[in-house]
């Protein structure tokens, strides 16, 4: 008697927990997910989707190997430098630290994501704020890894290299003694972490941790960033490029918006900004210098480690610097 009870009553749990219209959409289950294929893969013989998916491929297949060794840098810099090595290694008085701060980025690579953490903590350890923005802003846009994919993404123009080099060592320094000058206490509320080793914990997990984040976390921005180069590419008409890759300024400007809203991490930037081969030089070299310092995903996390105040203030002023210097830059050297 209790057995057939219990039958019962599994078949009455089994039948409650079954769709009213199960078998319609066991049907729908089935056919929609094939019929979305034959349809996406008829699209995907148009010569537009086409020229999208070679342009999307290019991007990414290019910038891979350039951002798998500047996060593999970057989480080696992490784990294994100690953070009180910036702080011995800079001048005490501030105005000479901020270039120097500004030219470590050369020989420390990183990528904007960690740039802001390493930036917090060097503030925490004593390292005067303006120092600490130079080299937030420099090491993403000038070490050796970017450098590199620029020159890669852009051969046979040393100048293009040389270029985004000064741009960016000048938009740092400017923004550090900026701050130096204009600068308030009551605009900053560092919220202190630390960044490095911490005792009692592996190196090798903390890089593998922090090579895991910043690779995943950056290799997502590039996939987006060769999607929407891709669909610019194609999907913008020519028209409309003419309006703006006609007037030096404009095109200026329009590639400085660009790169802030594409966010693209600044390992993979140079074959994006190679890709917009119907703008300027110039341009180019203001969506190169531009990107690294300032696009949306920056402005997030200044926002939440050292204040809105801070991050409107200091994304505002360093956007006009960047673009000022890279149509100074470029215009003398592209």
């Amino acid at each position: 008697m209790r057995a057939s009870e219990a039958a019962q009553e599994t078949e009455g749990v089994a039948a409650r927990g079954l769709p009213r219209h199960w078998v319609l959409l066991l049907l729908g289950a089935a056919v929609v997910p094939g019929a979305v294929l034959v349809l996406v893969g008829r699209g995907l013989e148009e010569p537009a989707v086409q020229a999208w998916r070679t342009v999307c491929l290019a991007v990414t297949v290019q910038a891979l190997p350039f951002l798998l060794l500047g996060t593999a840098l970057s989480g080696a810099i992490n784990a294994f430098v100690p953070a009180t090595v910036f702080g011995r290694l800079l001048p005490k008085r501030a105005a000479l630290a901020v270039p120097v701060a500004g030219a470590a980025g050369v020989v420390l690579p990183g990528c904007e994501c960690a740039s802001v953490p390493v930036a917090n903590s060097l503030i925490g350890r004593g390292v005067t704020p303006a120092a600490a923005f130079a080299f937030l802003l420099s090491a993403p846009a000038v070490n050796p890894v970017v450098l590199t994919a620029t020159a890669v993404a852009f051969p046979g123009s040393p100048e293009m290299v040389l270029a985004r080099l000064l741009a960016s060592l000048v938009t740092a320094a400017v923004m550090g003694w900026l701050w130096l000058w204009l600068g308030r206490e009551e605009w900053l509320r560092p919220a202190v972490r630390h960044t490095g080793h911490q005792a009692g914990h592996s190196r090798w997990e903390e890089f593998r941790r922090g090579f895991q984040h910043d690779f995943l976390h950056a290799g997502g921005f590039l996939v987006v960033g060769a999607m929407a180069a891709a669909t610019f590419n194609v999907a913008v008409p020519r028209s409309v490029l003419d309006v703006f890759a006609g007037s030096p300024w404009l095109s200026v400007l329009f590639l400085a918006a660009l790169a802030i809203v594409l966010a693209v991490c600044s390992e993979a930037d140079a074959f994006v900004a190679a890709s917009l081969s119907g703008f300027s030089p110039v341009a180019r070299l203001a969506f190169m210098v531009v990107g690294p310092m300032v696009d949306l995903k920056l402005i997030a996390l200044q926002a939440g480690t050292f204040g809105r105040a801070f991050a409107v203030r200091f994304s505002s002023a360093t956007a006009v610097v960047a673009v000022v210097c890279s149509a100074v830059v470029g215009g003398v050297l592209l």
